[in-house]
Order: C-alpha cells, then structure tokens, then sequence
C-alpha cells in the first residue's frame, strides 16, 4: 500500500521514484523522466498538500519548512542564473564569430614558415624570439629547398623582430614567384640556442568556427589557426 506522501505525489501527477504499485512491486517510469521533474509550481503545491493533510497533533516542523524552501529558493536561483550564462555566452560566441568575418580579405601576421611575395616582389614578416639574442638570422628558400637568400639581423631582444626582403636572392638574381620557406636561428652570447618562430604575412581567405567554439581563419600555405593566434593585422 502506497505511502500517504506517495498519495500525494500522485495527486498532484508526480510519481517518485521507486515508488510500490499496489501489487507491492517497485516501479521506475523512465519514459517521463523529464516531465516530472519538480519545478516552483510543482514544489508550492506539494507543499499547501502538506500543510492541509498534517497531523494537526504533529504538525509539519517550521525550521525542517524553511529550510526546504530555502533550499528550493537556492537551486531556482542557480538554475536561473545558468540560463542567464549561457545567454550570454551564446551572444558572446556570436559577436566572436562577427567579428573574426572582418579578418576576410585582409593579411595577418602569424606564426608559420609558408611565405608568399608581395605583389611587388619580396616579402616582409618578422621573428619571434623566447629571449636575447647575439645573432638572428633569417634564411628564405625556395620550393626545392634550395637557399636563397639570407638575412642577418644581428643582436635582437626578446619579442617580435621584423625583417623585409626585396625578393633578390644572394646573388641578385630574382627569386620567382615562391612560395618561399622561412626558416630563423638564434644564438645567445654564450653560443647558446635562443627558441625562435618565423612570423608570416598570409591573406585570410574564409572563416569557420572551431568544435571549441573559437573562430578559425583559413590561410593560404598555412591551413586553420585560431584568432587569438594573429599577431598583427595589415
């Protein structure tokens, strides 16, 4: 036989789990599992339920109400406040998303070592050093892998150092169409190596947004790389 706080739950269309049929069997409703979920209606009537089939000898204890609906007051209160984040969060996604669409059509500065010339001939980019260093030197080769062209920038402090290249190789001769391989070296005053990246300038063709939610930029000879990821943008 059904429990009185079972009977309630019944009439009010709420059935609690693990509840006994009137066979004494146990039951699990798994199909309505989120229709009946209690919400603050569901709570408010449960509990004027309560209040009218008390015990007028043992009445229901005021503090152990209290802290009921306090904590019902609390777990509203949070469930609100997560819509209301992931509001935000939604629109935030979205003006990430705008935003990035105006990278479309211009050139970026970022990390990689596929360089394309300019339309005038050469390229400029840049390195990007972990510290100081004594002798940076930038070496640009061509498909085959063959050098160039080799660019000393001499001692360089620690962040990005720019570096241009008129497109000539060592001999004067003009180094093509490319595109071109950028590769840098670094060494500190002890004969040490100092960790460096080449920086490239790349056009962003398209724009697409990330499994993590983050815009991705699609440049040519480089591939996906994230917005946070541009240095400069031309």
């Amino acid at each position: 036989m059904a429990s009185s706080f079972d009977s309630t739950l019944s009439s009010l269309g709420i059935n609690r789990y693990g509840a006994t049929t009137s066979t004494g069997t146990s039951t699990t409703d798994t199909s309505n599992l989120g229709s009946t979920q209690m919400d603050q209606n569901d709570f408010l009537q449960l509990m004027t339920a309560q209040l009218k089939n008390q015990d007028p000898f043992e009445p229901v204890d005021n503090t152990q109400m209290v802290a009921q609906m306090a904590q019902f007051s609390s777990l509203a209160g949070i469930s609100e406040m997560n819509t209301t984040l992931k509001a935000i969060s939604d629109k935030l996604g979205s003006s990430s998303m705008n935003d990035a669409l105006g990278y479309v059509g211009k050139t970026v500065l970022v990390e990689g070592s596929t360089a394309y010339p300019r339309t005038g001939g050469g390229l400029a980019g840049a390195v990007s050093l972990d510290g100081d260093a004594t002798d940076v030197t930038v070496t640009l080769q061509n498909k085959s892998g063959e050098t160039l062209k080799t660019l000393d920038l001499g001692a360089q402090a620690q962040g990005a150092v720019a570096f241009d290249w008129d497109g000539t190789t060592d001999s004067g001769a003009a180094a093509g169409e490319g595109p071109f391989t950028v590769k840098v070296q670094a060494r500190n005053a002890e004969g040490g190596s100092v960790s460096a990246r080449p920086l490239v300038w790349a056009p962003v063709s398209t724009v697409s947004m990330g499994s993590d939610g983050q815009p991705l930029l699609t440049l040519p000879g480089i591939g996906q790389v994230s917005a946070s990821a541009v240095w400069q943008v031309g």
